[in-house]
């Protein structure tokens, strides 16, 4: 039943006892009064609460026991009126902005509790009018799913429809992508489509567009901003600069990482500043100008998923490694210590997996810097035993990029060298 979605026994008793439903505006006396809308419960969740959305936008949990007395304000289902069509002005240049999901392309429905896509134009424009004035938006729904849902079998679909577009005549495009794999997402992206024509945003949210705290409309405008003005090419993740709501960071692709669980500017380039950063509307370039080569578009969007990212750590099994040689695995990034180490326990394996033809590759777990593997004898001797050393790249790019080349690549030699090519600015100088 929707109306009670997630409310069971007592809690249950207690809503139609008195009454209301999910949904529904009320007012509640307990320890102070309260004024909102009763929201669905998950699943799992016990049964001697209720959940009521604030004006603020913010959730909160009350104990039924605590309640002295609930008044229903309103009951009505507003009537969702169909929004006029959009018109476009010939002015003004255009967008297109395509979703896979995410926080940023979806909306809460109160009463059932289910997450859909808002990614209409007119919905658009409803939510953040600021964006019709500027551009001419067009949109489309790739797919919609939470951001650990992504695979690399959706950024096929995302890199072959890119392709398939790459003609036609719009300034810019945006991604409408969740947070916790976009880096992976842009990573591929940036190999995949090496040279597109135009620039493509991911952009997120890191909190709903039902909450006062919001970065939903500000990393919109900033990234239609940042498309419109910046006269280049490449992928960007376009997200929130700090806590602030005055500027707007854009990141490359492939030096790019989250870096907090919840804060709005989680996002950062690793090792260096922002490529651009957008304040007051405009663009501030941080990149220096000859990163922009112009290379020709070649599209390769193959891959092959068959690649491991091991984190090396103290009491690491190397029978782990020895299941992914039985596995058939083609390629493995090891995520090292310090300069780039593993311990001397996992050599034996190592060496097997040289010896079986799998390109191995070295990162640090460090949150900086380079990897040197000349440095100490246990570095000397794990290049000795076929590990090349990735610079900075940080690990996640080196696990997507493994993929990429594997996938596209005839020979162990050629994958060494497409890992050592410096292809989207991966690996910084």
């Amino acid at each position: 039943m929707s109306e009670f979605k997630g409310y069971t026994g007592k809690s249950l008793e207690f809503l139609k006892n008195n009454g209301v439903k999910v949904g529904d505006s009320v007012k509640i006396l307990a320890d102070i009064t309260y004024s909102g809308i009763i929201m669905p419960r998950y699943e799992h969740a016990d049964d001697s609460h209720l959940v009521l959305k604030l004006k603020s936008g913010y959730n909160i949990g009350l104990e039924l026991e605590k309640i002295e007395k609930i008044e229903l304000v309103t009951s009505e289902i507003k009537e969702m009126q169909p929004k006029a069509k959009l018109k476009e002005n010939p002015s003004l240049p255009k967008i297109l902005l395509l979703s896979t999901g995410g926080t940023i392309a979806s909306k809460i429905d109160y009463r059932t509790g289910a997450v859909t896509p808002v990614l209409t134009a007119e919905e658009l424009n409803s939510s953040v009018p600021e964006l019709s004035e500027i551009a001419n938006i067009d949109t489309e729904v790739l797919f919609s799913e939470y951001s650990e849902n992504i695979t690399p079998e959706h950024w096929l679909k995302i890199a072959t429809r890119l392709d398939e577009i790459s003609k036609l005549d719009y300034t810019g495009i945006i991604i409408a992508h969740g947070t916790d794999t976009m880096h992976y997402t842009s990573s591929f992206l940036s190999f995949a489509l090496s040279g597109y024509p135009i620039p493509i945003a991911l952009v997120g949210s890191q909190r709903s567009s039902d909450r006062a705290s919001s970065d939903a409309a500000l990393n919109l405008i900033g990234a239609v901003r940042f498309l419109l003005q910046c006269k280049t090419n490449g992928i960007f993740v376009v997200m929130h600069l700090d806590e602030n709501d005055e500027s707007v960071a854009c990141h490359l692709g492939t030096r790019v990482r989250k870096n907090h669980t919840s804060k709005r500017g989680a996002f950062q380039t690793m090792g260096n500043d922002p490529a651009f950063i957008i304040v007051n509307n405009k663009v501030q370039r941080n990149i220096k100008n000859e990163f922009f080569r112009g290379e020709k578009y070649q599209p390769k969007i193959n891959l092959e998923t068959n690649v491991a990212l091991i984190k090396y750590h103290p009491g690491y099994n190397p029978e782990l490694l020895e299941k992914m040689l039985e596995m058939n695995y083609k390629a493995i990034i090891f995520e090292g210590t310090g300069l780039g180490h593993i311990g001397k326990t996992m050599y034996e394996k190592v060496k097997k997996a040289q010896e079986k033809g799998i390109f191995l590759g070295m990162t640090s777990q460090c949150i900086d810097g380079r990897v040197r593997m000349t440095v100490y004898e246990s570095g000397r001797d794990l290049l000795d035993l076929g590990i090349i050393p990735l610079e900075d790249m940080i690990p996640e790019v080196a696990l997507v990029k493994a993929m990429w080349a594997t996938g596209n690549a005839q020979s162990l030699e050629e994958i060494k060298k497409i890992m050592l090519e410096n292809i989207a600015s991966e690996i910084s100088t």
